[in-house]
């Protein structure tokens, strides 16, 4: 038995789960999210938890488990409190701005970047430089992020580029003077 999968998820107040017909439906104040559920797997609302559970024990449907409990909880999360990415700007000159739906970004090209921000997205700007990323779809906001962070990702030698928050640049040596 999957060990992630065998835990039950909590649901929070204001939050709906409707499962029904392969598909599960989870509804709540920031806004409502489906996925398909693989036929190697049962999902049931009892009480005020869902509960994931593999009709047999091969090894892909402990691990179909495992992955539809993961993704039950993040819609859960995503709903109730909605999911946020940081990303930080570094380099001389590079700086961001939120013009509507769109994300503007100097960041060394010749002309300044524009990033239209899909549905469901909403992106804030501190210091310039620290881009925040929220909604309520854990996949979408990753994705988003990903794709702004892929624009100029940093460099090894001055750090130069944009990189998540909590990430760790390993940096090089540069040339030495003999």
């Amino acid at each position: 038995m999957s060990r992630i999968g065998k835990k039950p998820v909590p649901i929070p107040s204001g939050v709906e789960v409707v499962v029904k017909d392969g598909e599960i439906a989870v509804k709540g104040p920031k806004g409502s999210l489906k996925q398909t559920i693989p036929p190697e797997v049962a999902v049931k609302v009892e009480g005020d938890n869902i509960i994931v559970t593999s009709d047999n024990h091969l090894r892909r449907s402990r691990s179909f488990q495992g992955l539809c409990r993961a993704l039950i909880e993040n819609m859960v999360t995503g709903v109730s409190k909605g999911i946020e990415k940081s990303l930080e700007i570094n380099g001389l000159g590079y700086r961001a701005d939120v013009e509507g739906k769109e994300l503007v970004l100097n960041i060394g090209y010749s002309k300044p970047v524009r990033f239209g921000l899909p549905d469901g997205i909403k992106a804030s700007v501190e210091k310039n430089t620290l881009i925040t990323i929220q909604g309520f779809d854990k996949q979408l906001v990753g994705q988003v992020a990903a794709d702004i962070r892929s624009l100029r990702k940093p460099e090894p030698y001055k750090g130069k580029g944009i990189k998540y928050v909590d990430e760790r640049i390993r940096r090089k040596a540069g040339k030495t003077g003999v």
